[in-house]
C-alpha cells in the first residue's frame, strides 16, 4: 500500500487530523517553523539581492530529523500548514530543507489547503491538491528581511543613544507613537464647565424626564450654559414660566430596524473578546487556536471553529444553509430572514477564498460540548457560536418614540426619548459590544401622549458637567485603531501589544495603555529622527505593498530596495550626527537655582527627571511634578503597618521601580510588591485551593505563585497555561522564551524535563 506523508505545524492539529485519512497516510508535525534567519549580521545580505542565510530552528532540528526519515519510506508529501502566508513559508522551508537532505527524489508533492478541520475538509483538500504560492513565499520573505533590518540596525542606534537592551521594531514603533501620542493629547486637554438641565415630569402613568433643549428659542449646544449662576437663573425662568404645567406639542413615533454584526474576522475576534470577555489578545489566540486544531469530544477529536486568521466576513454557502436551519428549528421561523445574509469584506487585501471565524457545525451548540471544554474555551466558542446564528437572522425592530413639551411658550422645549423593543431577532442571542461607551438599552418606556396635552412639571434640575479628554486605549480599542490605520495584521496584533509591555514601553492601568518614561523617550526619538518610518501612512502602505507581493502584482527584491537605500543612509547619518544628551535630555526654559545653568528633563534608571545640565559639579534634581529629590517625603500607606516592627509602611522608589517598605528602614527591612497580584486564572497545580497569581518579587522580576499563600508556597517564574504534562500529567505547563529556542511550553518540574513548542503567538519578537 502506498505510504503518503503529512505534514502539519502542531501535534494536536495532526492528531485530528490522521483519524479523518486512512492507514495509507502518517501526519507529522512540524512543531511551528523549521528554519530562520541566522541571529547575527549578514543574515540578509542587500548587496546580493536581499539573499537570506537560514539555519534549522535548533529546539525543531530533531522534528526536522523524524519527518525526513518518514520521507525516506513514503511515497508522496502533502505540506498541510496553514492557509496563510506564514503556513507557506513554512512549507517552503521544510521542501528546501528534505530536498537540501535527498530524501524527496521525484517523489511528488502536494499543497494541501482547508480552512477547517473537518472530515470533509481535510478529505477534499487532500483530493484536490495545490502547488506551493511562489508569491506567497516571496511575501513572508520580503516581511521577515524588513523586520531582521529594522531590528539589526534601528535597536543598536537605541542601545548607544539611550539605553542597552532596548528595541525598535518595523510594525511596533508607530503602535508605540499612537499610544504616546493618546497620552500627550490627554495631558493637552483643557477640562471646561457646561451645564445641563432637566424637567421631571408626572403623567396620570408615570414619572419621566426631558432634556432641555431650545431656550427662548435658541437651540442649546453643550456649552451654551457654562456656569451654576446661569444653570440657576435659567432654572427659575423656566418655573416661572410653566406654572407647575409642560404642553405636549410634538409625538414622533417611528419604527427603526437594526441589523446584526458581521461575522467574526480575527479582529473584530480580538475586540470582543477583549469588551465581552476580558481576555488579552494573546489569549484570545492561544484558545481560538486550541478550538481550530481540535477538542476531543469523547473519544473524537474535532475542530469546533474554522481558522482564525482571517480578513474575510465571507461565509461557505453549506455554512449558511445549516445557519438557517438551525435558526429555523432552535428560533423559530419568524426569526429566519427569506434570503441569506450577506457580508461584504472591507479590507481591501482579504482574500475571499478563506472564511469568516463561524463554528465548524452550527448544531454544535455551546451547551452540547461544554463538557469537554476548558471555561477559556466554552466562552471564546459561544462568543463565535453566538455571533454566527446572529448574523443570519432577521433584523431587531424597535419603536422609537420622541416627544418635545413646550414649557410656558413654544420657545421653551424639553424633549424626553424612548424605545421599545418590538421584535427583538438577532437580539436574542447576540449584542455587539462598543467601546469606551456604556451598553445601550432598547427598553425605555414613554406613556403613551398626545399633542396638546398638559402635565404635571415636578420640578427643574441643573446638572454640571466637565468635558473629559479622549480615553487612553484598552486592548479592543488598540486593535480596532490598528486595524484602521492599517498598522501590521491581525495576526500580528498580539505580538505588537506584547512586545510594548515586554520593553516596558507601555503599562496597563486599569486595562488601558499608558506610555512609560521609557516609552516616551524612544517615541520621542523615533518621531523625532525616523519620522518617515513610525508614519502611520508609509507603515499601512508598505503593508498594502507586501500584500501585492503575495498576490503576484510586486516584485519584492524591488520593494526591498525601495526602502532600504533611505533607511540605511539615515541610520549611518543618525549615528554620526546624534549624541545621547540630544536623545535622553529635553530643554525646558527654566533655569537651576543652586548654579544658574538651564534645567532640562532627563531620563534615569527610575524614569524621567528634572536636573540641571551642569551635572555633575552640579547635583541639582527634582522629579517632574517639581518637588525636589532631596525634599520628597515617601508616601505613607493608609492603615497599614509594617507586619515586622509595626511601624508605619510607606511608598518607596528603588533601582526596579516603586515598592511598599517599612519607615524604620534600616532597622527593619521589611519590604513588599506595590503592585496587586493580577490572577491568571491557571488553578494551582500543587493544593488545588487557589490560581496561580502574576507578583513581583522585590528585586523587581515577575513570578506566579498560589493565591492561597503562605497557605500554599508553589511558586514559578514563567507564565503558566492550564495545559497538563504529557510526560508526567502535571496539572501546568509553563511558556519559557529564548532567543535561541522560540517559546516553548515547558513542564516546572524539572526532574522531567518536558518541552514542546508552544503554538501559541510568540511571547517576545526577536524579529525586533
Amino acid at each position: 500500500m502506498a505510504q503518503h506523508l503529512v505534514i502539519v505545524e502542531s501535534p494536536a492539529k495532526a492528531r485530528t487530523i490522521e483519524k479523518y485519512l486512512g492507514k495509507s497516510f502518517q501526519v507529522y508535525a512540524s512543531y511551528g517553523h523549521v528554519r530562520d534567519l541566522i541571529p547575527k549580521e549578514g543574515a540578509v545580505d542587500p548587496d546580493h539581492d536581499f539573499s537570506m542565510k537560514y539555519a534549522i530552528i535548533e529546539k525543531n532540528k530533531k522534528h526536522v530529523q523524524a519527518i525526513s526519515k518518514a520521507m525516506e519510506k513514503a511515497d508522496a508529501l502533502y505540506l498541510a500548514t496553514d492557509p496563510d502566508r506564514e503556513g507557506e513559508a513554512i512549507s517552503w522551508h521544510l521542501y528546501e530543507l528534505l530536498k537540501e537532505q535527498q530524501v524527496l527524489d521525484s517523489k511528488p508533492v502536494h499543497r494541501v489547503v482547508f480552512h477547517e478541520i473537518t472530515k470533509r475538509a481535510i478529505t477534499e483538500a487532500v483530493e484536490n491538491p495545490k502547488t506551493l504560492s511562489t508569491d506567497l513565499i516571496h511575501a513572508q520573505q520580503a516581511r521577515r528581511a524588513l523586520d531582521y533590518l529594522v531590528g539589526f540596525k534601528l535597536s543598536p542606534l537605541l542601545w548607544k543613544k539611550i539605553r542597552r537592551g532596548l528595541s525598535a521594531g518595523r510594525v511596533q514603533s508607530p503602535a508605540l507613537r499612537m499610544i504616546v501620542e493618546r497620552e500627550l493629547e490627554i495631558e493637552r486637554f483643557e477640562v471646561q464647565e457646561y451645564w445641563t438641565i432637566e424637567a421631571a415630569i408626572q403623567t396620570e402613568d408615570q414619572a419621566l424626564s426631558a432634556r432641555l433643549t431650545h431656550l427662548a428659542g435658541e437651540k442649546l449646544e453643550q456649552f451654551s450654559i457654562v456656569n451654576e449662576a446661569q444653570a440657576q437663573a435659567t432654572r427659575q425662568s423656566l418655573l416661572d414660566q410653566a406654572r407647575g404645567k409642560l404642553q405636549v406639542v410634538r409625538v414622533e413615533e417611528r419604527e427603526r430596524k437594526r441589523n446584526p454584526a458581521a461575522p467574526f474576522t480575527t479582529s473584530t475576534l480580538q475586540q470582543e473578546a477583549a469588551r465581552k470577555l476580558g481576555f488579552t489578545t494573546r489569549r484570545t489566540m492561544t484558545v481560538a487556536q486550541q478550538l481550530y486544531e481540535g477538542i476531543d469530544l469523547g473519544g473524537e477529536a474535532v475542530g469546533l471553529i474554522t481558522y482564525m486568521r482571517t480578513d474575510s466576513v465571507n461565509l461557505a454557502q453549506e455554512a449558511v444553509q445549516e445557519l438557517r436551519a438551525l435558526i429555523e428549528s432552535r428560533y423559530g421561523k419568524d426569526n429566519l430572514p427569506a434570503q441569506p445574509r450577506l457580508y461584504k469584506t472591507k479590507s481591501k487585501n482579504a482574500q475571499e477564498a478563506h472564511e469568516a471565524i463561524r463554528p465548524t457545525s452550527a448544531f454544535r451548540t455551546p451547551e452540547s460540548v461544554k463538557a469537554h471544554l476548558t471555561p477559556d474555551q466554552f466562552k471564546l466558542y459561544s462568543l463565535i457560536w453566538k455571533r454566527s446564528v446572529a448574523c443570519q437572522m432577521v433584523h431587531a425592530t424597535l419603536n422609537t418614540v420622541t416627544v418635545d413639551f413646550a414649557c410656558g411658550s413654544a420657545d421653551n422645549l424639553f424633549r424626553a426619548t424612548g424605545s421599545t423593543v418590538i421584535h427583538p431577532g438577532f437580539m436574542s442571542v447576540y449584542r455587539e459590544g462598543r467601546d469606551d461607551m456604556p451598553e445601550e438599552s432598547d427598553e425605555i418606556y414613554l406613556p403613551k401622549l398626545v399633542e396638546g396635552q398638559e402635565v404635571d412639571l415636578k420640578d427643574v434640575t441643573p446638572s454640571q458637567h466637565f468635558t473629559e479628554p479622549p480615553p487612553r486605549y484598552t486592548e479592543a480599542s488598540l486593535v480596532k485603531a490598528l486595524e484602521e490605520y492599517g498598522i501590521g495584521r491581525p495576526s500580528t496584533y498580539a505580538t505588537i501589544i506584547s512586545t510594548l509591555q515586554q520593553r516596558h514601553y507601555v503599562e496597563l492601568e486599569n486595562k488601558r495603555f499608558r506610555p512609560t518614561d521609557l516609552g516616551r523617550v524612544v517615541n520621542k526619538f523615533l518621531t523625532e529622527h525616523f519620522n518617515r518610518y513610525v508614519d502611520y501612512n508609509f507603515t499601512a502602505n508598505l503593508e498594502d505593498d507586501l500584500d501585492a507581493v503575495s498576490r503576484g502584482e510586486k516584485d519584492w527584491i524591488p520593494l526591498m530596495r525601495e526602502f532600504w537605500g533611505p533607511f540605511h543612509a539615515l541610520i549611518g547619518e543618525k549615528d554620526e550626527s546624534l549624541k545621547r544628551a540630544d536623545v535622553t535630555h529635553e530643554a525646558i526654559d527654566e533655569k537651576c537655582p543652586e548654579c544658574g545653568s538651564p534645567l532640562s528633563i532627563r531620563l534615569g534608571r527610575n524614569g524621567r527627571f528634572v536636573g540641571c545640565t551642569n551635572y555633575p559639579q552640579c547635583k541639582y534634581t527634582r522629579n517632574l511634578a517639581g518637588k525636589e529629590s532631596e525634599q520628597t517625603e515617601p508616601e505613607v500607606v493608609e492603615g497599614r503597618q509594617c507586619p515586622k516592627c509595626h511601624s508605619p509602611l510607606v511608598i518607596k522608589t528603588g533601582r526596579y521601580g516603586r515598592f511598599i517598605g517599612c519607615s524604620g528602614y534600616p532597622a527593619c527591612r521589611h519590604i513588599e510588591p506595590l503592585e496587586k497580584p493580577t490572577d491568571t486564572g491557571v488553578p494551582c497545580p500543587e493544593c488545588g485551593q487557589g490560581t496561580l497569581t502574576k507578583r513581583k518579587s522585590r528585586f523587581g522580576k515577575l513570578f506566579y505563585s498560589c493565591s492561597t499563600y503562605p497557605k500554599c508556597s508553589y511558586a514559578v517564574w514563567n507564565p503558566p497555561i492550564a495545559e497538563a504534562c504529557p510526560a508526567c500529567q502535571w496539572p501546568v505547563l509553563t511558556l519559557k522564551t529564548t532567543k535561541r529556542r522560540g517559546t516553548e511550553k515547558v513542564c516546572p518540574r524539572k526532574e522531567c524535563g518536558y518541552a514542546a513548542p508552544y503554538e501559541g503567538e510568540p511571547l517576545t519578537d526577536f524579529a525586533a
